[in-house]
């Protein structure tokens, strides 16, 4: 018998579960005890991905995702790289404490990455002469460098906004456990 997408979906998130299990505090992990443990701050930049693929794919789906594409990634495979990363990214937000770099470090690491996978749509461009992306065919130069730019700029704020949700969250449950332990003086 032969897998249905909605069964390979199913076994596709119970991995990403166990593995949001094994990975995130359910079992003690040396990457926990490092700084950073693998690049875990960032994670929120994923959001970056659902929020810039699904605005261009509604502003007109030619540009970031052709109809062609459904010859060879289905439907729901789309899905699985650009809706499923959103819950995943709540969750982890919410089970996993992520120790940020100071601001300027991660600031930089965020940049040093943007401008390199610039760089990578850049260069795949000038060897194949394709855009990885349609929708850059049909902007001028102009328009990609401010399209790039801002693109950046969208990242580094989620980071930021990463950094302080984290915080955030991880402070607010850190007082009510310390509230819970302290003795109650009558």
């Amino acid at each position: 018998m032969a897998l249905v997408p909605c069964q390979v979906l199913r076994v596709a998130i119970l991995l990403s579960y166990c593995s949001i299990l094994c990975n995130y505090k359910a079992i003690e992990m040396p990457s926990h005890q490092t700084y950073g443990g693998s690049w875990k701050f960032l994670t929120f930049i994923d959001l970056f991905v659902v929020a810039v693929f699904w605005t261009i794919y509604a502003y007109d789906r030619e540009m970031i995702y052709p109809k062609l594409l459904d010859n060879f990634i289905p439907g729901w495979l789309n899905h699985g790289m650009h809706t499923t990363v959103l819950p995943f990214i709540l969750i982890e937000m919410r089970t996993s404490h992520h120790q940020y770099p100071s601001r300027s470090s991660g600031l930089a690491a965020i940049c040093t990455f943007s401008v390199g996978y610039i760089l990578w749509v850049c260069w795949v461009h000038r060897v194949t002469g394709m855009w990885v992306y349609p929708f850059l065919e049909h902007i001028g130069s102009g328009a990609r460098i401010i399209f790039f730019g801002s693109t950046t700029i969208l990242m580094n704020f989620l980071y930021l906004l990463g950094e302080v949700l984290n915080s955030y969250i991880w402070d607010t449950q850190r007082s009510m456990e310390e509230e819970k332990e302290r003795p109650k003086l009558e």
